[in-house]
């Protein structure tokens, strides 16, 4: 499969200032769409409004409006509009910042290549930043857009990571339905198909254990040290959303297990098929060696070979191979070689 190019775009995106959407919420689960110029400038109007914006942090003008607009410090920007994607975790103040990853559902990508978003939020902002088209962020613009969006920056940044953790699972389950799939296959199947479909899997189970563990340990420190603007629920969602990771990464350790069980129950398979293969050979050989050797023996030019001048060797002779033929496979079943 192709992948993406890393420089993918939305076609809303804002070329001036790298703004795909933005939404303010109003604290009852529904929103209005603000545009950059408005953005810029906003303030809350009540307390229960806040403000998401999604950003494309390739974009030149967003580390500068991140220093200078919002007034974080220059390490802080540097992290989250840099390449340094592992996932991480911790508060600035009473602020969140955060690398998460999510599976990789654009199409013609590999599930295990990941995509990461960046996260800032503290009770009236949340920013999320990312390189590449991620799926999760679109999912909650629709559910939004819909009415039924999250009514505090909590309830944001807890969808964002249940969202995340959830596609995961969608990954490991079509993973599963292959695996099943390939624990019916018979030696008559596409053999080399089937053992390449397994290298897939493996690869992608330890692709998806490498990014998602420290995904685990990033959830945790968000959980640990959560800010007042985080409500009880907000906490309690956070622990669901490490509890099912947890899940899902032992899920990953079976399916693992899983696919080289299959790749070895195939090679078995193949290997006793080839062994059966090879014995029959061996006594086609077994059969035929001394018969050939008689024949050879038979058709040297010298002088003095029996049945020269008599009419009737040619036939004795096969006659007798025919008897020795039987002799040797009665031994051979004698001795369950057959």
């Amino acid at each position: 499969m192709t992948q993406l190019t890393d420089n993918i775009t939305d076609s809303t995106t804002d070329a001036a200032s790298g703004l795909l959407f933005g939404r303010v919420m109003n604290g009852q689960g529904t929103a209005r769409e603000i545009d950059w110029d408005e953005a810029v400038n906003w303030s809350p109007a009540h307390p229960d409004e806040f403000i998401w914006l999604h950003l494309d942090r390739t974009n030149s003008s967003v580390p500068r409006w991140l220093e200078t607009g919002l007034g974080l410090p220059e390490p802080t920007v540097e992290f989250l509009v840099s390449n340094e994607t592992q996932p991480r975790a911790f508060y600035e103040g009473d602020a969140l910042v955060a690398v998460l990853r999510g599976v990789n559902f654009n199409p013609g990508a590999k599930p295990e290549d990941m995509i990461a978003m960046q996260v800032w939020a503290d009770k009236n902002r949340v920013i999320t930043l990312r390189r590449r088209r991620l799926q999760t962020p679109r999912d909650i613009l629709a559910m939004i857009d819909q009415g039924h969006g999250p009514k505090s920056s909590g309830s944001l940044v807890t969808e964002l990571m249940e969202q995340l953790v959830a596609k995961v699972n969608n990954a490991i389950l079509d993973m599963n339905e292959k695996l099943d799939h390939l624990e019916q296959l018979d030696l008559e199947d596409d053999f080399d198909a089937a053992l390449d479909d397994i290298a897939v899997i493996r690869r992608n189970c330890l692709a998806l254990k490498r990014h998602m563990s420290p995904q685990h340990e990033a959830l945790i420190a968000i959980g640990r040290e959560a800010p007042d603007w985080m409500s009880e629920n907000n906490k309690r969602d956070v622990r669901e959303v490490i509890a099912r990771l947890h899940r899902y990464l032992g899920d990953l350790d079976v399916s693992k297990e899983s696919a080289m069980l299959i790749q070895d129950d195939l090679d078995s398979r193949a290997a006793s098929q080839s062994n059966k293969t090879m014995y029959l050979l061996s006594i086609v050989a077994a059969i035929f060696l001394p018969l050939g050797f008689i024949t050879g023996l038979l058709g040297i030019n010298v002088g003095g070979m029996p049945g020269v001048d008599n009419s009737h060797a040619f036939w004795i002779t096969v006659g007798l191979l025919v008897v020795l033929m039987g002799f040797q496979l009665y031994i051979f079943r004698r001795l369950k070689w057959l």
